[in-house]
């Protein structure tokens, strides 16, 4: 009875971690309640209107309502201090998922930051998904001109 029990726990261990994981490994994420993960959601809240405005600005060309991007829904893909060593000069590429109404995705975006005192500015700008609206908000979408 117990080397069937030992030889069923032993087979469902190694079926469950055969199971792959599609959690994204890519992305930075700091441990929960500590100093870095304050300061990084943080620097989020700052650089947030700038986010909003580059995701407007694009999305306004097909929808006619403007998108909003959630602080949590912002990845940090790449991060690099431009110049010396404690230079004030920064890099940032973020990976955003747009939203309209009660958390609708409208599609997936990599921005790329120049950040210096004083200083934001979008660099690059690149969307990278679509998503389709459901029926009742496809309305808010642009008709294409045809000219």
């Amino acid at each position: 009875m117990k080397k069937i029990l030992l030889i069923t726990t032993c087979s469902l261990l190694l079926f469950i971690y055969s199971i792959p994981s599609y959690a994204d490994e890519r992305y930075y994420h700091p441990s929960e309640y500590s100093k870095e993960e304050v300061l990084m959601d943080l620097f989020l809240s700052l650089l947030s209107p700038h986010i909003d405005h580059a995701v407007s600005d694009f999305y306004s060309n097909l929808l006619t309502e403007s998108p909003m991007v959630y602080p949590y829904q912002i990845s940090i893909l790449n991060m690099k201090r431009i110049g010396q060593y404690r230079s004030f000069e920064f890099s940032m590429t973020i990976e955003v998922t747009p939203v309209v109404g009660p958390h609708i995705a409208v599609g997936k975006d990599h921005l790329t930051f120049y950040i210096a005192p004083g200083v934001v500015t979008l660099t690059k700008f690149k969307h990278l998904e679509s998503y389709e609206l459901p029926p009742n908000w496809r309305d808010i979408i642009k008709k294409k001109n045809n000219s």
